[in-house]
């Protein structure tokens, strides 16, 4: 193994280890806050508190937080696949360009807690009404990341491409999607949180279940513990969607800039 390699996974431990000393700073921080200063329950639980509320029913909110993961991953992956192929028309077709970018930019404009209802209207408000809000959210970013990566090509290298007579679908499956790659991933890590972004919006207008309906129900009765107990676990749902997506990037394209060592070797080391 290199010297750089070597230092690159020291600092990826470093990384984890500055992460792991915040969260438990500011677990203490709020345990120290509630109880120094006294703050009724009501307001501010202790995250003691919040625990023994996850611990009294795990399975409860575990069965709730799958309720949410569902329309957030059909949701994600919809806007993923409609998102690349949109992404695909736009830098192709002055047409689609004119017409769909403009209307996504126009349609991202519009507070989708607003439009949150009219697709209960039109949709119910089973998982479907979900999946479809979810997806609206979640679309813009793929797009605006995915034409990005796709217009980033190395024109020289485009230049070559269309002296060697590649068709149009050669030079998109071998070097405008590769050149994308690394675009269309820091779209995912957005679209991702705003896909359950979007899923709890829809719970919270009209749903049965799901960590948003949790949070809705418990506001109503005055349970702080609870409604607190809900939103840390959506803070674990959404850090672990994140890291899966970063997990996915690292695998399909390790050799971005952004997943090598920082360090550089010594010089006349080998």
């Amino acid at each position: 193994m290199s010297e750089t390699e070597d230092h690159g996974g020291a600092n990826h431990q470093l990384h984890k280890l500055k992460v792991a000393a915040v969260m438990i700073g500011t677990l203490v921080i709020w345990q120290g806050a509630s109880t120094v200063l006294k703050v009724p329950a009501y307001l501010l639980p202790s995250p003691i508190a919040v625990a023994r509320e996850l611990l009294d029913d795990p399975a409860w909110y575990l069965s709730n937080a799958m309720q949410t993961l569902g329309p957030t991953l059909l949701g994600f992956a919809l806007a993923l696949v409609v998102g690349c192929l949109a992404a695909v028309g736009i830098i192709y077709s002055r047409l689609l360009e004119s017409t769909i970018y403009t209307f996504l930019v126009t349609l991202n404009s519009v507070p989708k807690i607003a439009l949150a209802p009219v697709f209960i209207i039109w949709l119910g408000t089973g998982l479907t009404s979900k999946v479809a809000i979810a997806f609206m959210i979640a679309l813009f970013a793929i797009v605006v990341d995915t034409v990005l990566g796709l217009r980033s090509v190395d024109l020289d290298a485009l230049d070559l491409f269309r002296a060697m007579r590649g068709t149009r679908l050669q030079t998109l499956l071998q070097l405008r999607m590769p050149t994308a790659l690394p675009h269309l991933f820091a779209g995912m890590k957005l679209s991702i949180s705003l896909a359950l972004i979007g899923a709890v919006a829809a719970e919270f207008v009209a749903s049965e279940g799901g960590l948003g309906h949790v949070i809705l129900q418990a506001q109503g009765m005055f349970q702080t513990t609870r409604v607190f107990a809900a939103i840390v676990m959506l803070g674990l749902l959404g850090t672990l969607l994140f890291y899966a997506v970063d997990f996915a990037e690292r695998l399909a394209c390790p050799w971005h800039v952004s997943h090598r060592g920082k360090a550089r070797t010594a010089p006349g080391s080998a």
